[in-house]
């Protein structure tokens, strides 16, 4: 499990790290099973390329850290939609308040009830 501490220094660098290699983040925020990123694709990136860059590196870094008495690492998969620019200001606000969001429902929950919404759940 991991405070708000360690997560806030894992977000402070991923970000700087995405930064630093060209991938703009937006946003970012999560919790403890969890994070999500507004990310800004450049022309020559691809999502898959950039989450498999920022959580590999990532990982690694918390590893090497020493910030958790257990070895870090994130889950193979990822869960990618696109925004529309009109919807912007309504995702950084969910991603701001994450914390307070999973108090009253947990992030499985609401995983399932969008794949349903949306209809993913034949895609999957």
């Amino acid at each position: 499990m991991m405070d708000h501490s360690v997560r806030t220094n894992l977000f402070s660098h991923i970000a700087n790290y995405a930064g630093n290699q060209g991938i703009f983040i937006d946003r970012i925020n999560g919790g403890n099973d969890h994070v999500h990123l507004l990310i800004s694709l450049g022309s020559n990136q691809n999502i898959a390329r950039v989450i498999q860059t920022l959580k590999g590196e990532s990982s690694c870094w918390m590893n090497k850290s020493g910030m958790l008495p257990f070895r870090f690492g994130w889950q193979d998969d990822y869960f990618a939609v696109s925004v529309s620019e009109s919807q912007l200001d309504t995702v950084r606000a969910y991603i701001d308040g994450q914390i307070e969001h999973h108090r009253v429902k947990t992030f499985a929950d609401e995983y399932q009830e969008f794949i349903e919404k949306f209809g993913f759940a034949d895609r999957l």
